[in-house]
């Protein structure tokens, strides 16, 4: 949910890689990140490639690091007017697994 009067920038991220460090097992392996206002896909994103635009957004709001640009993790920046969205993960190849949604307000 975006609320108050005006748009806000976010970042959301599908975390699976970099999952491991963390001790996490049956991570899923392909994580496809979808954003949606009701039933309507807004954006999505499969595998982040290492976007510079991504990496330095995700420093800025203290999120942790994917590492290589060859990470699997899937990540979408986006200026969001006030409402209800909903971020969901599921496998690309339609497989299954343990990921991690983040959002992040952008300053």
């Amino acid at each position: 949910m975006v609320g108050g009067s005006t748009s806000k920038t976010v970042l959301i991220r599908a975390s699976r890689p970099a999952l491991a460090a963390f001790g996490v097992s049956g991570t899923l392996p392909d994580p496809m990140l979808s954003l949606y206002s009701g039933s309507t896909l807004l954006d999505s994103n499969n595998g982040w490639g290492g976007d510079p635009l991504l990496s330095a957004t995700a420093s800025l709001v203290g999120a942790f690091s994917w590492g290589t640009a060859a990470s699997t993790g899937s990540a979408i920046l986006v200026t969001l007017p006030p409402g209800p969205y909903t971020a969901q993960v599921s496998g690309a190849s339609g497989d299954t697994g343990v990921a991690l949604v983040e959002v992040y307000k952008v300053p």
